[in-house]
């Protein structure tokens, strides 16, 4: 499921990105700090979200393991930038989430801290997926991170979440709006992709996707 610009992928991308995540998964690295992130090494693909927006369990869905990321019903509990490596280049990383957690908020300041100079600062990021609940939209707080994405010229893509939870005709309008509201934004990539790490729904494409961009990078 995509938004208006309908992108095709031919069976030969829905394979390559197939096998890309088909490789063997593992925890590459935690970071709760600029200091202690990993060597900038290879194409890494981002993912950033409000809390318990389903980052970790998108990324589960992707690479088709169901523990490689650790997920929970309590916003708040992913509090590093945590490192995948799966068949090079690609990296992942699932970034700490932002907005509400169940957490002092002197430690919720810092984690959003350590997100924007990270988005800002990583030289072989390729592309930051921008997650937001496909039940409820853009919210005022995803506009400093899509500002920070916009001035440091980072790449990015909105991808809507749970969309198994939200009627068709209803994720139509959801889509649009979400695609009318990043018009004007620089750095934005102007297709919605809606998926579901549930039923699965769209995950073949956000793999296509992604290959697609690690072959560009890596060419």
């Amino acid at each position: 499921m995509t938004g208006p610009a309908d992108a095709a992928f031919t069976a030969e991308e829905i394979e390559a990105g197939r096998r890309l995540f088909a490789a063997d998964w593992q925890f590459a690295a935690a970071a709760g700090s600029l200091a202690r992130l990993p060597p900038m090494d290879g194409v890494e693909i981002a993912f950033a979200g409000r809390s318990n927006v389903g980052k970790s369990s998108l990324i589960n869905a992707l690479t088709g393991r169901k523990a490689l990321a650790r997920t929970s019903h309590t916003p708040g509990r992913t509090q590093e930038l945590i490192f995948f490596r799966g068949r090079p280049p690609l990296q992942l990383v699932d970034m700490p989430g932002y907005g509400y957690a169940e957490a002092p908020k002197a430690k919720v300041a810092a984690w959003t801290e350590l997100i924007h100079a990270f988005l800002a600062g990583r030289a072989n990021l390729a592309r930051v997926y921008v997650l937001i609940d496909g039940r409820h939209g853009l919210k005022p707080v995803d506009e400093a991170v899509l500002k920070t994405l916009d001035q440091a010229a980072v790449s990015y893509q909105v991808v809507l979440t749970k969309a198994d939870q939200v009627k068709g005709p209803e994720l139509a309008a959801r889509i649009a709006e979400t695609a009318a509201a990043l018009a004007k934004r620089p750095a934005a990539f102007p297709e919605i992709l809606a998926t579901s790490s549930r039923s699965d729904a769209g995950i073949p494409e956000l793999r296509a996707v992604i290959a697609r961009l690690v072959a560009e990078r890596a060419g």
